[in-house]
């Protein structure tokens, strides 16, 4: 609108100055005074010339002087008429261009948008004050959470559109697909549907069969001899047959200081539950969770044949082993800093500070599947060195009777065996429903089969499905379109380093040579285009048709191994961890790669059709994020080359952290539920949430700033950067049970949807601006915490 009033008053402008050089010369020129008196010293009689002259002149003459005079007349009307008549269709343009400009988009495309936006919205609340609901009430009103969910939002409404793509082409018959792959995938899924119930036929024939392979359960007839027992033996079954994090939990992977080579890490695991607080706060809601997990443990046992009584006693027992485990593990908020968490050690170095098996021939026995060796100089990362200090101690006082050793094993084979409780029989999946909903609101039983399944099908063998959904479903042009929104967004991220007053110059240079390495995979990785490379990935992975329970146990082999081979070797750095239907997207620090999945470039978080302030403020604000994931606490402890280092000037660092504390008490304050929401275990998250909202707005604004504002979207009287921001919002449109909130609360890294919203916006003063909020409004505080 600005643009089109400037434009007439320029036009206008000009036409003023056209009429004075065309008219204002001419005037000038006729005013010379030809009635001037002209007398003679003779006669002293006043002459009056042009009377004169016009009375000698011919009739021909006067003629054609009276034509002349005539025509400069018609001359001059017509320039005056034409210069009236540009004026008025210059007018007149500008009225239509102001009138095409001021009215709403009405193709069906900005119909259809429109129209989801509306329907989510709730126009009864001032923006200013909860912008979160003011965006999404709407929302949450028309999608109550499915039967069998606990949650519900954007992002799983988006991931079951994409399940119902892959369904679809699973059901097809098994000789239509074109790789071994995908038809070892739809033999999978038909297993876990299992039409021909021969799960329930079988029973608990399958996890008998496992509790004889792991040496016997002392809670059922399944051989168990105290005798034979012994715990190196049991730990090498559990961790390195059926890689159970029992205990410790070890993989194979970068090694934070040097990001080519992979390397041994070990770290703190084995608790069943999400959280240390389920086992050690005893308010009511961790007690009523407690009992229903004992519970669960119970029924499990008396389905295996084990008496009630004798069973109770000894589940209690796991219990308290468990209980006494989380005493001595690390709060999760206390493991931020990656340089303190990082332990660089050797196999002969561990055994000394952790000695309750030997470690030389644990890791010999895991290796042995790959046919790899290794001496006591192999080097290790260790995570928790404290924790697998006070964990020796723990397994020795047990050791020291045989009371204690049979919780000991107890413990080891329910933590294998739990893992299958959902690929057994009817009775065993219902002693899961009380436990879970008690953890999280809802027991799942609602849920078609067909949805687990696909889920599940998608977790084990998910590039396979990757090739189907991609093939289905992914636009091609979106990875290029993709690309050009990254980069924008990377500029504007760093553009912004010049107005960050707490970063030296230095560290400044080095932060921009980090962001301008990281490297973005888009859409999925290329070898499951190829038929060959795809085989050859799942070559060795044994799926068969009705063995559910079977294709699990190989599944899990087939992943450990594939982490094993990888030991010693170099790291390729363009590898996927996500496969391509998940809607989500991730950052990786010892890669300095993000990863964006097809799954999650389409509507509502991109579409080529859409304005572009929705796509900027839904997948833009995505890309946002996970690029400020390379500068939150964690990741600007890694260098561009993803290698843990310390890479920033001291006194930055001090002020960045500075920075943070303002950022952890905000988040601090956040209530649900009666609960705050824990500022230092969601800081990471919430510095990303607030750096990507910021660079995505300046990377749109960026993006328009030579383009005409583009027609409102009919139904909504916002502009296009206040389109930007309930984009943004509307992404965490989404519902939640009283259970699952509270234990998304004390598990999870980032903060509940709501907060994700208004903790961003109210710390952006451009938001602000835009929506005219009064200073000490709820969404415009007078302090605001900035770090990126």
């Amino acid at each position: 609108m600005d643009k089109i009033h400037s434009i007439s008053e320029a036009i206008q402008g000009r036409m003023t100055r056209y009429t004075h050089a065309d008219f204002g010369d001419d005037a000038s020129v006729n005013s010379v005074q030809l009635t001037e008196g002209i007398s003679t010293s003779v006669t002293h009689i006043r002459y009056y010339p042009g009377v004169k002259l016009w009375v000698v002149r011919s009739t021909l003459e006067r003629i054609l002087l009276f034509l002349s005079a005539f025509l400069l007349m018609v001359g001059l009307v017509l320039a005056i008429v034409i210069n009236v008549i540009e004026h008025s269709l210059h007018e007149a343009r500008i009225a239509q261009l102001k009138f095409e400009a001021e009215q709403p988009c009405l193709n069906s495309s900005c119909v259809h948008v429109a129209s989801h936006v509306l329907e989510a919205m709730d126009l009864s609340i001032d923006p200013c004050e909860d912008f979160y609901s003011y965006s999404c009430n709407g929302w949450v009103k028309a999608n109550p959470i499915p039967d069998g969910k606990s949650n519900w939002g954007t992002f799983m409404k988006l991931e079951q559109q994409n399940w119902l793509v892959i369904k679809q082409v699973l059901e097809q018959p098994i000789e239509t697909f074109k790789s071994k792959a995908e038809k070892k995938a739809k033999i999978y899924y038909e297993s876990c549907l299992d039409s021909n119930d021969t799960v329930e036929s079988r029973g608990a024939g399958p996890v008998l069969e496992l509790l004889r392979k792991l040496g016997g359960w002392n809670i059922s007839e399944s051989g168990f001899s105290l005798a034979n027992w012994t715990l190196q033996n049991t730990i090498q079954l559990v961790q390195n047959k059926y890689n159970i994090g029992a205990l410790f939990s070890y993989a194979v992977g970068e090694d934070d200081r040097n990001s080519s080579r992979h390397v041994l890490q070990m770290d703190q695991s084995g608790l069943s539950l999400p959280t240390r607080d389920n086992y050690l706060n005893k308010t009511e809601e961790h007690v009523k969770i407690l009992d229903a997990y004992l519970e669960y443990m119970i029924k499990f046992g008396v389905l295996l044949g084990g008496e009630l009584n004798s069973t109770r006693s000894q589940m209690e027992s796991v219990l308290e082993f468990e209980t006494r485990l989380a005493n001595i593990t690390t709060p999760s908020d206390l493991r931020r800093d990656e340089e303190s968490l990082y332990h660089l050690t050797t196999l002969a170095e561990l055994q000394e500070k952790s000695d309750f098996i030997d470690w030389r021939q644990f890791f010999e026995n895991a290796m042995k599947v790959v046919q790899k060796k290794i001496s006591s100089k192999q080097q290790i990362v260790i995570y928790a060195p404290e924790y697998l200090g006070n964990l020796s101690e723990l397994i020795k006082e047990y050791q020291n009777t045989n009371e204690g050793k049979i919780t000991l094993n107890n413990y080891l084979v329910w933590q294998t065996i739990r893992v299958f409780t959902l690929c057994l029989s009817k009775p065993f999946r219902d002693a899961y429903k009380g436990f879970k909903t008690a953890l999280t609101g809802s027991d799942g039983g609602e849920e078609p089969q067909w949805r687990y399944c696909i889920q599940d099908t998608n977790n084990v063998l998910g590039f396979a499905l990757g090739a189907i959904f991609v093939r289905e479903i992914f636009n091609p042009d979106s990875k290029e379109q993709a690309e050009t929104m990254i980069n924008n967004v990377r500029n504007a991220f760093k553009r912004n380093f010049k107005n960050l007053e707490w970063m030296d110059e230095d560290t400044r240079k080095v932060a921009i040579d980090k962001a301008d390495a990281i490297s973005d995979m888009i859409g999925y990785p290329e070898f499951i285009k190829d038929v060959h490379h795809l085989d050859e990935r799942f070559d060795n992975l044994n799926i068969g048709p009705g063995t559910y329970f079977e294709n699990n146990v190989n599944i899990i082999f087939y992943n450990l191994k594939k982490n094993l081979e990888k030991i010693n070797e170099p790291v390729n750095k363009t590898t996927w961890s996500m496969v391509p239907s998940t809607v989500n997207a991730y950052y990786t620090p010892t890669k300095n790669q993000m990863v964006f999945p097809a799954g999650i470039l389409q509507n509502p978080f991109y579409d080529p059709q859409f304005p572009e302030s929705l796509n900027y403020g839904a997948m833009g604000v995505v890309m946002g994020h996970e690029l400020t994931h390379a500068f939150d606490d964690q990741g600007r402890q890694y260098d561009k080359n993803g290698n843990l280092n310390h890479w920033w000037n001291n006194k930055t660092v001090d002020r960045f952290k500075e920075r943070t504390k303002c950022v952890v008490e905000q988040y601090n304050k956040y209530k649900i539920n009666n609960k705050n929401v824990d500022g230092n275990q969601t800081l990471g998250e919430n510095i990303a949430d607030n750096g990507g909202l910021k660079a995505a707005y300046h990377a749109y604004l960026d993006m328009m700033e030579s383009k005409p504002e583009p027609r409102k979207l009919p139904g909504l009287s916002l502009n296009h950067k206040q389109l930007f921001f309930v984009a943004f919002a509307q992404v965490w449109c989404s519902a939640f049970t009283k259970e699952s909130t509270n234990l998304e609360l004390e598990k999870d890294s980032h903060s509940p949807a709501k907060f994700r919203v208004i903790g961003a916006v109210s710390n952006l003063k451009e938001f602000s601006d835009e929506f005219n909020c009064k200073v000490d409004s709820k969404m415009n505080p007078k302090n605001k915490c900035e770090v990126w």
